[in-house]
């Protein structure tokens, strides 16, 4: 039975793994309905979607209600505005075929201008204020990578009480002094705040440089199962609560059956993996040298 972990104050018990549902924006229907299955197979209890994963909103739609009373449902909007929100929760409400969110989640906020945006008087997050008033939604998170994005979630939670943060960790990105410290920083505040943590870039080992572009990722991933179990039974070994599968389908399968086996690893084991990370490219957007 795959462990499950509280998600801070929502006090939702989340699987260690969640079902990202990036990976099936660009399937047909009948692959998506074996990708969803499958995370139900393994037990998985919280799905993570927002409107641009291609047409993960269509595939996920037939699954509603069902989905809806087996999963902690997050979504996001990755608009700036108030207004412009609005409109954005209301079409993905149509898209999905649902009337509410356990949690909703202001998309992509990277660094503190675009932090700036959304927390003005007419910025997005007014919207998700008004979502959880109107009980359109139970819970409110922000999410972002990027080298600045934790130290933009320090900041915005500062100015703002959200209950769930989703931000990269991962032993390739940790080779990075300077990001490590941060994100470090961040869970610590998170945990002192009782915020839950998602954590997302699971298997991200570098950028694809010249190499040939084989997974749906836009950043390189691992790909055999020894790997991928280093790669996430050191994320999972983290302080962190849940991280959304990779979005490479032909992947779930093998990051289903590494987070039902997971075993925590020690600090010298976690040490070990770090100084061991290889990129073959460096990825700016994920603080990758």
């Amino acid at each position: 039975m795959m462990e499950k972990r509280r998600l801070g104050r929502t006090e939702q018990y989340s699987t260690v793994v969640s079902f990202g549902a990036f990976s099936i924006g660009k399937l047909s229907q009948d692959q998506a309905d074996i990708a969803i299955q499958m995370s139900l197979d393994y037990g998985v209890n919280h799905i993570d979607i927002a409107p641009g994963y291609a047409e993960s909103m269509e595939r996920v739609a037939p699954w509603m209600p069902e989905l809806r009373q087996k999963m902690f449902l997050g979504c996001k909007t990755p608009m700036r505005t108030r207004d412009d929100a609005w409109r954005n929760i209301e079409d993905i409400m149509l898209r999905m075929n649902v009337e509410s969110f356990d949690l909703f989640q202001l998309h992509s906020v990277i660094d503190l201008h675009t932090l700036d945006s959304v927390t003005r008087s007419d910025g997005a997050l007014q919207a998700l204020i008004e979502m959880r008033d109107q009980g359109l939604t139970k819970w409110i998170g922000i999410t972002g990578h990027g080298p600045t994005v934790a130290e933009t979630h320090i900041e915005a939670l500062n100015r703002f009480d959200f209950d769930t943060v989703m931000f990269p960790v991962n032993a390739t990105m940790y080779r990075n002094y300077n990001y490590r410290i941060v994100a470090e920083k961040l869970i610590k505040e998170c945990k002192d705040r009782d915020v839950g943590i998602q954590t997302i870039k699971m298997i991200a080992r570098g950028g694809w440089g010249n190499a040939n572009k084989d997974c749906s990722t836009w950043y390189d991933p691992y790909r055999t199962q020894n790997e991928i179990d280093e790669a996430l039974w050191w994320q999972l070994s983290q302080s962190i609560h849940t991280a959304p599968t990779c979005g490479e389908f032909s992947l779930l399968g093998k990051v289903l059956d590494s987070a039902n086996r997971f075993e925590n690893l020690s600090k010298e084991k976690q040490e070990e993996i770090v100084l061991s990370r290889q990129s073959f490219h460096p990825e700016p957007k994920l603080a990758i040298l």
